[in-house]
């Protein structure tokens, strides 16, 4: 999808192919354990670490892994600083939610006087010194707190004025959408028509990101982007929420979550009309949910970063609890 010229930082495409890390003997076994094709958890409170200082990796012009940041939760939370010590230039920054109006966007949290004024919120305030390092930032409308706008602004093309007002604030090329309830058909609409609009008028990289299930995407998800491509909208990145079990769980935890993303690119694959699944792959983000630090160790992030090269995902990320630090550089260090 085209892209508008910005300053140097502009924010590489979505549909980055992730780079295969060696492994070691182990986890090559467990890679090739996981089918053709790769689970969401209660949001636990953000834990982060501070490891030291890793060298960056070298600046490569797309980047594998997107930190998500939850800005009421972490408003201190620094993006230049954070991409100097780990090396990752791409941000999802979330969430942003229906004011009092119904049509006002806000951050979700505290109410603040000028809901989209950068200097209000102050990890968005530093996406212009983000990107003066070569990296950038994407607001995420909705989640799983707060009102999506789509959900409550009914008037007449105020809800593409509401989005607009988020994307020239922040002079954002990429927009990312994660809806809890798809099963609002009208909002459903008002969304697919609002981003439609806003795509006619500038290059605009949208994503949506959705729950995994162990079938898949759930069956509202599937006829809202099917739907939202029906109106003339353009998706390019389906990002997956998925639940990776305790380590006490069965064995088999990353091979799970392999089948559900699975059946997951085939429900792509159809709502996007495509002709063949595999085509769909480009267009899956993957997510890990995290619900305990130990729940994702060192063999699995190597596992998960060459499954992900494998099948040339998007990208990946990490939401929930944060994991062990050097799980952490592994991720931070995929590339293209």
């Amino acid at each position: 999808m085209p892209r508008h010229k910005r300053e140097p930082g502009t924010l590489p495409r979505p549909l980055a192919i992730l780079a295969a890390l060696a492994l070691t003997g182990a986890t090559g076994a467990i890679v090739r354990l996981l089918p053709a094709g790769a689970t969401l958890a209660p949001r636990p409170p953000v834990v982060r670490h501070t490891p030291a200082a890793s060298p960056p990796v070298a600046v490569e012009p797309q980047a594998a892994f997107v930190e998500f940041v939850d800005t009421a939760r972490e408003p201190e939370f620094d993006l230049p600083k954070e991409t100097r010590r780990t090396g990752v230039r791409r941000y999802a920054l979330g969430h942003l939610v229906a004011g009092d109006d119904g049509c006002a966007p806000k951050w979700n949290g505290p109410s603040q006087s000028d809901p989209l004024d950068p200097g209000q919120n102050p990890v968005a305030n530093r996406i212009g010194r983000l990107r003066a390092l070569g990296g950038d930032a994407a607001p995420v409308f909705g989640g799983p707190e707060g009102q999506e706008l789509a959900d409550t602004c009914t008037r007449p093309g105020g809800l593409a004025a509401a989005y607009r007002r988020v994307v020239g604030a922040f002079d954002a090329d990429t927009i990312d959408f994660e809806v809890s309830d798809s099963k609002d058909e009208a909002a459903v609409l008002r969304r697919a028509r609002a981003i439609y609009a806003m795509q006619r008028e500038r290059p605009l990289q949208v994503s949506f990101t959705l729950s995994l299930k162990p079938e898949g995407l759930g069956s509202g998800d599937v006829a809202m982007l099917r739907a939202t491509r029906q109106a003339g909208a353009e998706i390019g990145t389906v990002n997956l929420l998925a639940d990776i079990e305790p380590r006490g769980a069965p064995d088999g935890r990353l091979r799970r979550v392999a089948e559900a993303v699975l059946a997951a690119r085939d429900q792509i694959a159809q709502a996007q009309g495509l002709d063949d699944p595999e085509e769909a792959w480009p267009r899956i983000a993957l997510s890990p949910v995290l619900a305990g630090e130990g729940d994702l160790n060192e063999v699995d992030a190597r596992t998960l970063a060459a499954y992900a090269a494998r099948h040339g995902l998007a990208w990946l990320s990490l939401r929930g609890v944060a994991p062990k630090p050097d799980v952490s550089r592994i991720l931070w260090q995929t590339s293209p």
